[in-house]
């Protein structure tokens, strides 16, 4: 089963297409659209195989698809003057592993919904030689224009849930951390701010967060500047940043730990990417927590899922703001050094997989003090 995205209602209503032309495999016996709530032609693509596999039995299916971008404003497939970009904008695999297929449907409200496991995943990009490509993973240098004036750019992450690519007329600046994490930065003629101090600013919101949350988790990370559409998006090693606010790049790096390298289901689970991506950019930012703590008297559980919320504004509210604040409170309410230390562990033995919230109470087991705050808040099940 695989999801289309740009098929959610609110990217088809821009102009946005995921189309499979074609499908191919040894075991293949059928394929087609499942509406998903989702626009024509369908919200996900499911391939029947001619028999079930057998425990530790694979198969391999490649599917050719056609991807049309839409205008008129940010969101994960969109073009604009001198620059276009998409991510989540091919077939991505639905598979929860201990779960089974995710079906998840798309909903009104502006969030993700999808379900992803990590897998060693390869791009490579052919645009006009006049484009810079900025994208997920390790990427190479492309080589010499072809005889249509293309050139080609090939990237490889061993770990990327989904992937994200922006083409466009960048200026780039490239740094690298002190712990070797390679980081490179494209602005657009004339954007704010410019390819060098979001490269500063960048390698600035990492150092920061590696402090509590432990080292990077991958070994690049690229970050296109895009219009000022206020806000950003997150993806493996690389960020579709949408605003010159740092405290907007610090949320999305945050986002490398949990959504990138803690995986969860964005649909039943949105709390357990959003809410931590918040608190951590509260602590390195202290601006941005501030007035967060009245957020706890927001009605509703931090822990709900995304058909749970009828607007955007009630899913913010929840999700980040009372979110954020219920993991500030637990951190409070503990100590900082001992919750830092248990988030680092919930990190460790999440990483590269589907979380759930019973791994971040396994976590905090030790620290009673921080499970009731999230209890209380409805992030956790009480007991």
């Amino acid at each position: 089963m695989f999801r289309l995205v740009p098929n959610a209602p609110e990217l088809a209503a821009a102009g946005s297409r995921l189309v499979v032309d074609a499908v191919r495999g040894d075991d293949v016996a059928g394929a087609g659209y499942e509406a998903l709530a989702a626009a024509e032609p369908g919200g996900a693509y499911v391939v029947t195989l001619d028999g079930p596999l057998a425990p530790g039995e694979s198969t391999e299916v490649a599917l050719d698809f056609t991807l049309t971008l839409g205008s008129g404003g940010f969101d994960r497939v969109g073009a604009t003057d001198g620059v276009s970009w998409w991510a989540s904008g091919f077939p991505l695999l639905a598979w929860e592993p201990g779960t089974g297929w995710a079906r998840d449907p798309f909903v009104a409200v502006s969030g993700e919904t999808t379900t992803s496991p990590a897998a060693d995943t390869t791009v490579r990009v052919s645009a006009p030689a006049g484009l810079t490509v900025l994208m997920t993973g390790d990427q190479s240098e492309p080589g010499p224009a072809d005889a249509d004036g293309r050139r080609t750019w090939t990237s490889r992450e061993p770990v990327a849930r989904d992937v994200s690519v922006a083409a466009g007329q960048f200026t780039t600046a490239e740094r690298t951390t002190p712990d070797g994490v390679r980081v490179t930065t494209g602005a657009l003629a004339g954007a704010e701010p410019a390819a060098d101090e979001l490269a500063d600013a960048t390698v600035a919101a990492i150092d920061d967060l590696t402090a509590f949350l432990g080292p990077f988790p991958y070994g690049t990370l690229t970050v296109p500047q895009l219009p000022d559409y206020g806000g950003g998006i997150e993806y493996p090693s690389s960020i579709l940043q949408a605003s010159p606010s740092e405290e907007v790049l610090v949320h999305e790096v945050a986002h490398m730990w949990f959504y990138g390298m803690v995986g969860n289901s964005q649909f039943r689970d949105p709390w357990l990417d959003e809410a931590f991506a918040t608190w951590a950019e509260a602590v390195v930012h202290p601006t941005s927590a501030e007035g967060l703590d009245r957020a706890l008297g927001v009605v509703g559980d931090v822990g709900a899922a995304m058909d749970d919320f009828r607007t955007w504004q009630q899913y913010a509210a929840r999700v980040y703001g009372k979110g954020g604040a219920a993991l500030l409170a637990a951190r409070e309410a503990v100590g900082e050094d001992a919750f830092d230390a248990a988030i680092r562990c919930y990190v460790d033995a999440a990483a590269w997989t589907v979380a759930t919230p019973d791994v971040v109470a396994a976590a905090l087991a030790d620290l009673p003090g921080a499970l009731e705050v999230l209890e209380e808040a409805g992030a956790l099940d009480a007991g």
